[in-house]
């Protein structure tokens, strides 16, 4: 298995295999997903989306190749492991993200002995869902996004649920208002991200915050968590042109050395064609041994064979040299391209929330008035309370935790929703 993995590899010479494992080195990095930011502190549980890369830099090629037998989407299952090609099942329960990728890229090192450590990508795709009990319209499990309050969860159910009318208009206003929030709060990511491309694309060092997120609570926060993804794409993206750097200037001391080479046996070849001369001449007059005579001549072709060789190896470091720099020009051409394609998907993302956001907005404007005309008859002497609690698994053990409509939610958290009715 260990040869079908690394089969492409060229045979090359101790310097050059050992000044091209630094420069491979050198770029096994493991790159952040979307979630980078949460997922570093976040410990996994079951039922957690996982999306794993595994990825090789080939310095002789300056390429890199994907190990797409391992490459794929896994689900932690209820025993806390993820089920991988070759390794089989590696615990995930109760660790980051960061300490799955370390351990696929170091077992997978020692499983095929590979001299340099894979690099290992392990983004969380998905969050393990929350559920929805007690009193809401639509009780049962829904997706959990960052965030995620108590308000937003009980949004997706559908809102309170309510007898009366004009508490059912309420409902709908929360509902509208829980979008809203959603919305928000997504438009100020993508706010964000678009002000970091730009800066991406502009090669600027520093993110300028949006005018539309002046006086945001969640703005520093952002801003900051879109720039520690700059300076990590940054890193990764100057490595890779490092690395073919140092790979062109390897192959250009290689082309100078076989050129030196050249000149030494191209003076060594003279002097025996000289010497040929002088052994032909004496060779004629009957003055020389034919012994001589086929030893010079072997000399002459072994040394003609030798010039052959050095001018071959010397177009071969030529023609690398050459992918080297095609290589770096599509590298940068590449990298230009997604951010251009970044910048646009942003953009088209940010004018459909727009639209969602005039939407609910209208919709809560619309619960507000019908609210209030049903309220002209409201029930005498009743007065309806709403309590919010948490039930969180913790170290197996499960926990109420007493909750308001901004407590933040975890994800397998269950919000329990129920009705207290107070009479004045």
């Amino acid at each position: 298995m260990k040869r079908s993995l690394c089969k492409g590899l060229p045979a090359l010479g101790s310097k050059a295999w050992s000044a091209m494992r630094l420069s491979a080195l050198a770029i096994a990095i493991s790159v952040s997903g979307i979630h980078a930011a949460v997922a570093d502190d976040y410990t996994l549980g079951a039922m957690d989306k996982l999306r794993i890369r595994v990825a090789e830099w080939q310095t002789a090629e300056g390429s890199v190749r994907d190990w797409s037998a391992i490459s794929g989407d896994y689900t932690v299952g209820a025993s806390g492991g993820i089920s991988l090609p070759f390794l089989g099942t590696v615990p995930a329960s109760g660790k980051t993200t960061s300490e799955i990728a370390d351990e696929v890229g170091l077992q997978l090192q020692k499983l095929f002995g590979l001299p340099d450590r894979p690099s290992a990508s392990v983004e969380l795709a998905q969050y393990r869902p929350i559920y929805l009990a007690g009193d809401v319209q639509t009780p049962g499990e829904y997706p959990f996004a960052p965030d995620m309050t108590v308000l937003k969860a009980v949004s997706l159910g559908g809102g309170l649920r309510r007898a009366e009318s004009g508490q059912r208009f309420a409902r709908d206003f929360i509902n509208a208002q829980g979008d809203s929030s959603v919305q928000i709060a997504e438009r100020n990511r993508l706010l964000v991200r678009r002000a970091r491309l730009q800066a991406e694309i502009a090669e600027k060092n520093d993110i300028v915050v949006p005018p539309e997120l002046k006086g945001a609570a969640d703005a520093a926060g952002l801003v900051e968590s879109e720039k520690a993804l700059m300076i990590s794409r940054d890193k990764r993206l100057k490595l890779q042109l490092t690395a073919l750097a140092e790979l062109k200037a390897l192959l250009q001391s290689e082309i100078e050395a076989l050129g030196k080479k050249s000149v030494t046996q191209t003076r060594q070849l003279e002097l025996v064609l000289e010497d040929k001369g002088r052994v032909d001449v004496l060779a004629e007059k009957g003055l020389a041994l034919s012994a001589r005579k086929l030893s010079i001549e072997q000399r002459v072709a072994d040394l003609q064979a030798a010039l052959l060789d050095i001018d071959t190896a010397s177009l071969k470091a030529k023609q690398d040299v050459s992918k080297a720099s095609q290589d770096e020009t599509n590298l940068r051409n590449d990298w230009d391209a997604q951010l251009a394609q970044e910048l646009q998907n942003t953009e088209s993302e940010l004018d459909t929330l727009s639209l969602k956001l005039i939407t609910s907005r209208d919709l809560m404007t619309e619960a507000l008035v019908q609210s209030a005309d049903a309220s002209q008859t409201p029930r005498a002497g009743v007065a309806a309370n709403i309590s919010y609690s948490i039930i969180r698994q913790k170290d197996g053990r499960s926990t109420k935790i007493a909750a308001d409509e901004g407590t933040p939610v975890q994800p397998g958290d269950v919000v329990k929703v129920e009705p207290t009715l107070n009479t004045q």
